[in-house]
């Protein structure tokens, strides 16, 4: 009882130079900044310079149990530091972190305090409201209703696609937007991509599954699946 009261009224200082220490007993203590930042996701960043090591946390955190602060100061000083995390604080942290009252809080922050470029749906050569139209008749009934469209802001070559269900939106990566490139992928990217809508992200404990059974299951209803793939691969 009189270690978890010692726990309970650690500042945020003393919690991460106490697992500094037990990261790396023979170096020198640094000093320790600690602050909370208003951002708009559950980011957090730790930096060293000049003997004085820097974490900015998001203030989702800053009533956090001590226990869950000592987690995420494992794992950004094992991230410094190029170790290994432990399951043990990687595993607390995620089960705090999917609990639903946390993902609802996390959800209005995005909605609140993010900032979304969303470009519209007509590109170059294809517009998207057009595509998801058509998508949307031969694979769910016309039954989807259509989120904001849009074209990322360069031709990323990393990431293809992507729905954020905070601001309810698809973002389709520029590269697509090409006579270059083959419609089939586009239409794959954007297929896969309303799937994320049909089938949301499953959370169970430690586990986040954003590609769950239903939805390979589900993805595996595109009639050229494996040729679109592979014309992906090729960008």
């Amino acid at each position: 009882m009189q270690v978890q009261s010692a726990l309970l009224f650690e500042s945020p200082e003393q919690i991460y130079a106490r697992v500094f220490r037990e990261l790396r007993p023979r170096t020198p203590m640094p000093t320790f900044v600690i602050h909370y930042r208003r951002f708009a996701n559950a980011n957090s960043f730790i930096r060293m310079r000049d003997g004085i090591i820097e974490a900015r946390i998001t203030d989702v955190l800053q009533g956090a149990p001590a226990p869950i602060q000592e987690a995420l100061a494992w794992i950004l000083l094992a991230k410094l530091f190029r170790r290994e995390i432990p399951p043990a604080a990687s595993d607390r942290y995620r089960r705090w972190m999917n609990r639903s009252d946390v993902r609802r809080h996390l959800h209005l922050l995005r909605q609140s305090r993010g900032r979304k470029y969303i470009s519209g749906p007509q590109g170059q050569h294809h517009n998207l409201d057009t595509l998801f139209e058509e998508l949307n008749q031969r694979f769910f009934h016309g039954l989807m209703g259509r989120p904001e469209l849009g074209w990322s802001r360069t031709v990323s070559r990393r990431l293809l696609g992507h729905f954020d269900p905070s601001h309810n939106a698809i973002i389709i990566s520029r590269v697509f937007d090409s006579p270059s490139v083959p419609r089939l992928a586009l239409e794959y990217v954007m297929f896969h991509e309303m799937l994320h809508l049909q089938h949301p992200v499953d959370h169970s404990g430690a586990r986040r599954c954003v590609h769950t059974r239903d939805f390979r299951a589900a993805e595996k209803q595109f009639p050229q699946l494996k040729e679109a793939k592979a014309i992906l691969k090729t960008l």
